[in-house]
């Protein structure tokens, strides 16, 4: 953790939509200046025109693709004067690229620690991390076994509900 504290003058959202526009509310309450970042597809969103700045990124991509072009967003940030990034939800906010390269730039990162996301991003190495801690978890099987049969007799023994995860799959 740094030791030193920075005060955050102006923030680049790396998000859209409602998320962003949450994040601007809070941000404008705190006195900082906003950066919106938009697609060509949402040249016209709400978003965009909430904050103080907006940059269109991802030209000629994709509309979501253009959110997660982890160095136009750093351009954009170093251009526009970002002193910091919030990813918001989704997108990159679980990716540890974008953690890394905020801090190796010299930009605060709102967010995890990049090593914290490798960590916690591997579903299977993060219950092994809360079960080492003492952490009540809920049952898990590990890989799931061939055949639909098994599985059932599997969700049988663990009881219902069950959810299914990947491994290495986002979003909580």
């Amino acid at each position: 953790m740094p030791d030193e504290t920075r005060k955050i003058t102006k923030l680049l959202v790396a998000n859209r939509s409602e998320i962003a526009i949450r994040i601007f509310r809070a941000a404008n309450e705190l006195k900082i200046r906003t950066v919106a970042i938009y697609s060509r597809e949402d040249r016209f969103a709400l978003h965009r025109f909430k904050a103080d700045e907006a940059y269109q990124v991802g030209k000629d991509q994709e509309p979501v693709r253009a959110y997660l072009g982890i160095e136009e967003i750093m351009r954009v940030a170093h251009e526009c004067g970002a002193d910091a990034i919030h990813p918001g939800y989704g997108f990159l906010a679980e990716n540890p690229d974008l953690a890394a390269a905020c801090v190796r730039e010299g930009i605060t990162w709102i967010g995890p620690p990049s090593s914290v996301m490798q960590s916690l991003g591997n579903k299977v190495a993060a219950r092994e991390m809360a079960e080492r801690a003492g952490v009540p978890v809920m049952p898990a099987t590990g890989p799931l076994p061939e055949g639909d049969t098994a599985v059932l007799q599997l969700a049988d023994d663990i009881g219902f509900p069950v959810m299914i995860k990947a491994s290495w799959g986002g979003g909580g």
